[in-house]
This record gives C-alpha cells, structure tokens and sequence, in this order.
C-alpha cells in the first residue's frame, strides 16, 4: 500500500480525481479524520472536509504511473 497526502481545491479538481481515480483496477480510500470513503466515489469525497489535507491509500505496490497522473493534487 502507498500512501500520500492530496489536497482538492474546486469541484473541478474534484470532477478530475474522481476521473483519474476511476481508471485504477485496485482501490484507493481517502481518509480524513476518522471518516474513509471510496476515492472512487464524489459522493464520498464530498462528504470529507476537504479544505484540509486528506490522506490516499493506494492499495497496491506499483502505483508510479498512478501517482504521476494525480501529481498536481499531492501535496509535498
């Protein structure tokens, strides 16, 4: 599992993460507090408070090419 910190700034950003996200043939959970949903899902997304930080699990080991398509969202 990979982990990273992303932030998502409009609902464009949001719109585009979700697109991206969509692609993976493997999970990846976005954590914010106590709260994890789907990354998958704007639903979930939009249920996070996402004017902070929120956190990305990756659940598999060769996610480069995944992370390379979400660089812009990282935060470093």
């Amino acid at each position: 599992m990979k982990t990273v910190m992303i932030r998502l700034n409009t609902i464009n950003d949001v719109k585009e993460f979700v697109n991206t996200v969509c692609k993976c043939d493997y999970d990846v959970d976005l954590i914010s507090g106590r709260y994890a949903v789907d990354a998958k899902s704007i639903m979930g997304i939009f249920s996070l408070d996402i004017s902070k930080p929120i956190k990305l699990d990756a659940h598999t080991d060769n996610a480069d090419a995944f992370f390379a398509d979400i660089k812009k969202f990282i935060v470093e």
